[in-house]
């Protein structure tokens, strides 16, 4: 996990509390530590003759003041260049003009007066975060503001049917105690009359009236407005976001309120001010050094010794316990940046001394990284490791009880470095949300650390972040603690010099439990870690060339049916054709039949009407007509395009054939697809297509309408193409159509040539063969396979998955062959096998697992031990590709 930007001692210069009044304006309260210099880079003032960009008069005054060192001034009120050498930033400086620097006015080099103006925004920023940069310095800050009404007590509605309680009714009177504030000299420039009104001013700073109801317009109005907690800050140019908003989120926002509160409660925030105020003014008049007057303000007033503890806290990564003494009694609160107590990766050397003596590992005790801060996401399977004794802790508890003190004082008791969430939760009256939620305190308050529980059976060694700055006084701790065990740095060797299980280390079962506990002695100071094994699925060459076997095997089957059905499909389709061509001459035949017969029945009708010259000009009709049927049948001239002509007659047209193939629609890319079978059928029924059938007889054509509409004397082939009824673009040469088909019959070759040689090199391929051992297998047909690793075998997808499988079903065991799918995914190189043994099945904490032989759904089983689960691992260690670190 990334560590967070934290403050430190030289990004944090100092707090400083801000307040204003309606009245006299921002007021400049207080900072810590009493002197905040840093080294200001010197601003080149640019000649006055330039012409460079133009400022507002307020903008460059401003900038002015601030630019300038707060010495800085007119010749007359500079002080002696020897004064200015010995100044320690704590006396009282005199000029030469007599002028008088008080050295509390200046705060990071900058006069106050101008920082108190700067650093009190509008009301537009009210509890927002307020960033502003002068220099290399920030200052960050959320300004409070009092209502819009000027109360900061936020009044309560009361309901409408509910009436005012009153001593008539049974109510007790509420007795406000008056607070005098006579020991405050109000030197702050207000008039008597102001300060005898604060003088007055009710302890709860509101009034009630008769029946001891809030009265709004008896309440009086804050003379504070405003009060603002600045943090200054001197961060890296990257780092100055991150470490604001850090502060914002965790400390500012959490101390405004406990601000807001006591200012609500008894005007607190406002009172201390006055009488820190008062006491600066009070020794500016008399020249008390600074020192001496920070060391009073502290010893009188809790608001400067809170400012005090937020910086020493916050500045040194610590908890920082505020007291505030109010009128109505202390009010206590804790606020802290959370900093991670472990590392997941060696840092970098910029930051390797901030992190010194952190424990490292990759173990997450959150069951998702989404849920940090909620304890129901705890791991029920890690254990709580307490940072200090179990009796210092339940002393704290006991200090400060309430009504969780009791079940926490037993949560403190029954955790052991050694037992899980689960096991207390099971062992005792707590429920499981109850040790979560107290696991969560403690972590979070950095009274404990949430671990894998210790065990006999794991693995420790040194840690790599140790702090060997911290050895010898960590080797006086472990003497006193363990008087008969080994040097410190001699144990710490011992584990590291040659990494086993930690039982082997005890000399004896009886000596364990005392070993266990120096063990969390180690891990408490950050000296060893937990060396854990991660593993990948490795799929062999022998696995690798029996899944690519099965894949071409049925790649060709599936080709092989596919052929299969689309040449029955084709068969079927010209069995269907011939039917439809079948029926479709039956049907001409019949239709000729009938014409047939109309002409013969049609001379018989002429002969019962007869007439001689009628008969004349049918026996001349006679030859003419013979002719012109001989010419029509018989002439048939080329076209200029080499196609076969159509002959007209009249506005019907007849093709060459009869039977037309629509070979346009089909494309060379179209027919390949079709298959071998395809190309066969094609040729073989394409001469019967393109073929010339014989033309319709003459004379079932109407005597009439034939001899009217044709005309010898005009050539069939010079006839425009507009006169066809069908487009001339829309019809293919007879060359074409056979050079199509002679191409399509080529594809069929090609094609049935490959799927000929694939299946002869297929039937050459030695058939994959079962060994006991797939990594030792070193047969020829193997030697361009180098081993695969699976990633994630979680997501697995495509081979990946059908490897997995194969993988299963090579072992033996049927528990072993159950048990496959369930511990796969955590074979990812992310998930120590030590912690899926615990949440599998370690120490009855299992919540089972269902295995079970093969076909058997009934007959179920359940790891009970970590011995089982590991058995069962150490039987797929073949294909696994285990990795040890932390």
């Amino acid at each position: 996990m990334a560590s967070p930007v934290l403050p430190s001692t030289s990004s944090l210069l100092g707090v400083a509390l801000v307040v204003n009044r309606s009245r006299d304006g921002p007021r400049f309260v207080f900072h810590y530590p009493p002197q905040i210099q840093y080294g200001k880079k010197q601003r080149v003032t640019p000649p006055q003759e330039s012409a460079g960009d133009e400022l507002d008069d307020d903008d460059e005054v401003l900038l002015n003041q601030l630019g300038q060192p707060f010495f800085e001034g007119t010749s007359a009120s500079l002080p002696n260049a020897a004064g200015i050498q010995s100044w320690n930033h704590d006396d009282h400086l005199e000029t030469e003009s007599g002028s008088h620097i008080v050295p509390w006015e200046h705060v990071a080099g900058y006069p106050t007066r101008d920082l108190e103006s700067l650093l009190t925004p509008s009301r537009a920023f009210h509890k927002r975060l307020f960033h502003v940069s002068l220099d290399q310095l920030c200052f960050v800050s959320s300004p409070v503001y009092v209502h819009e009404n000027g109360i900061w007590r936020k009044q309560k509605r009361q309901p409408k049917n509910k009436h005012p309680k009153s001593p008539e009714n049974g109510a007790e009177p509420v007795v406000t105690p008056m607070v005098p504030d006579s020991d405050v000299s109000h030197a702050d420039g207000k008039d008597a009359s102001a300060a005898e009104e604060d003088a007055t001013v009710p302890a709860g700073g509101y009034a009630r009236n008769e029946n001891g109801v809030v009265d709004e317009t008896e309440e009086k109005k804050s003379g504070m407005t405003m009060f603002n907690l600045i943090f200054i800050l001197k961060p890296k140019k990257h780092e100055a976001k991150e470490l604001a908003e850090t502060l914002y989120v965790h400390i500012i926002r959490k101390i405004n309120k406990l601000f807001k509160y006591s200012q609500q409660k008894t005007d607190f925030v406002w009172k201390e001010s006055k009488r820190i105020l008062a006491l600066k003014d009070k020794s500016r008049e008399e020249r008390t050094k600074m020192s001496v007057l920070w060391k009073e303000i502290l010893d009188v007033s809790s608001l400067a010794a809170s400012v005090q503890d937020i910086y020493d806290a916050v500045s040194q990564n610590k908890i920082a316990a505020l007291q505030l003494e109010t009128s109505e009694g202390t009010i206590t609160h804790s606020v802290q940046i959370p900093i991670p107590f472990y590392l997941t990766d060696l840092p970098p050397e910029e930051e390797a001394d901030s992190t010194r003596g952190l424990w490292i590992t990759t173990a997450n005790y959150f069951v998702e990284e989404d849920s940090l801060h909620d304890p129901s996401f705890l791991d029920k399977h890690f254990g709580l490791l307490l940072m200090s004794d179990e009796k210092k802790v339940i002393a704290e508890l006991q200090a400060d009880a309430d009504e969780a003190t009791a079940a926490m004082v037993e949560f403190v008791r029954l955790s052991k470095p050694t037992m899980s969430f689960h096991q207390i939760s099971q062992g005792s009256g707590l429920s499981p949300a109850q040790v979560r939620k107290y696991a969560q305190h403690f972590i979070f308050w950095r009274r404990g650390i949430a671990i894998p529980p210790l065990h006999a059976r794991d693995i420790y060694v040194l840690s790599p972040n140790a702090d060997f700055s911290l050895l010898p006084r960590a080797s006086q701790a472990w003497a006193r603690a363990f008087p008969l065990a080994s040097h410190l740095a001699e144990f710490l060797a011992e584990l590291s010099v040659a990494p086993r299980m930690y039982k082997w280390f005890c000399p004896s079962k009886i000596h364990r439990p005392r070993y266990l506990q120096m063990l969390a002695w180690l891990m408490r100071g950050g000296w060893v870690t937990q060396l854990c094994t991660f593993a990948y699925v490795v799929v062999w060459p022998e696995i690798l060339y029996e899944v690519e076997y099965e894949l071409e095997a049925e790649e060709l089957k599936t080709l092989q049916e596919e052929a299969s059905k689309k040449e029955k499909e084709k068969q079927k389709q010209k069995q269907t054709q011939r039917e439809q061509q079948q029926q479709q001459q039956n049907t001409e035949q019949n239709h000729d039949r009938d014409k047939e017969r109309e002409k013969d029945e049609k001379p018989q009708r002429h002969h019962h009407h007869y007439h001689p010259h009628h008969q004349q000009q049918q026996e001349g009709w006679e030859p003419e007509s013979d002719n012109r049927d001989r010419r029509y049948f018989h002439h048939r001239p080329t076209s200029p395009a080499g196609s076969s002509s159509t002959i007209r007659a009249g506005n019907i047209s007849l093709s060459a054939s009869t039977a037309t193939l629509d070979l346009q629609s089909m494309s060379p890319a179209g027919a390949a697809t079709e298959g071998p079978g395809l190309a066969t059928s094609s040729n073989s029924f394409l001469p019967h297509l393109l073929s010339p059938a014989p033309l319709a007889d003459p004379s079932s054509l109407s005597d009439s309408r034939f001899h009217n509409t044709y005309r010898q004397d005009t050539p069939l082939h010079s006839e425009p193409p507009s006169a066809s009824n069908s487009p001339p673009t829309a019809a293919q040469t007879q060359g074409e159509r056979f050079a199509l088909a002679a191409r399509l019959s080529r594809i069929a070759d090609k094609e049935a040539q490959a799927a000929y040689e694939r299946s002869s090199a297929f039937a050459r391929k030695p058939q994959p063969v079962p060994t006991p051992h797939p990594s030792l297998n070193t047969s020829a047909h193997l030697a361009h396979l180098s081993p695969y690793v699976i990633v994630d075998p979680r997501r697995a997808t495509g081979k990946d998955s059908l490897y997995l499988s194969a993988i299963g079903r090579r072992f033996s065991d049927p528990k072993v062959r159950a048990a496959w799918p369930v511990f796969w995914k955590y074979f990812n190189g992310r998930a120590a096998l030590e912690r899926v043994v615990l949440g599998l099945g370690g120490d009855g904490a299992s919540e089972g697992l269902g295995l079970g032989g093969s076909g058997s759904g009934s007959d179920k089983m359940k790891i009970k031990k970590r011995k089982e689960a590991w058995a069962l691992m150490t039987a797929m260690s073949e294909h696994l590709l285990c990795i040890r670190h932390f």
